[in-house]
């Protein structure tokens, strides 16, 4: 098991047992647990990772592809457009989600409230200029 999937499987098994909340990096931060399926092997992931909640709909919550600021996006973005669909376990509760890629100022605009709230993502942003731009996804439920 790589390390990136072993600190996954730690983060996911302490998100399980402690009804969505985690400590260490992590502690206090708005954590889901992203379910996609694989676009080349089908097989199904989980993906932890940070969202936020839309302001006026609450069936709605953004994700970041930010890959900790790689120059690459990370699989589970690239599995989850291709899929337009997976599910999300937010708290106790896990439920099915349609995905949308944002665009333009409205990609721009969620990733700065992100970036306020929480200025590691303006440092993965500011890693990534030139190189690509983080996407933005919204998971909405179904």
């Amino acid at each position: 098991m790589t390390e990136e999937l072993d600190r996954n499987a730690r983060i996911i098994d302490e998100f399980r047992t402690n009804e969505g909340r985690v400590g260490g990096p992590f502690e206090g931060a708005p954590l889901v647990l992203v379910h996609h399926r694989g676009r080349k092997s089908g097989q199904e992931r989980v993906s932890p990772m940070m969202y936020l909640p839309d302001e006026s709909e609450p069936d709605i919550v953004y994700v970041f592809a930010s890959k900790g600021g790689a120059p690459t996006d990370p699989d589970w973005y690239r599995n989850l457009v291709a899929a337009g669909e997976g599910a999300v376990e937010r708290g106790t509760e896990t439920y099915q989600v349609s995905v949308r890629e944002l665009v333009g100022a409205e990609r721009d605009r969620v990733f700065a409230e992100q970036a306020r709230r929480y200025p590691g993502f303006a440092q993965y942003a500011r890693q990534t200029a030139g190189i690509r731009v983080i996407p933005v996804l919204e998971l909405r439920r179904t």
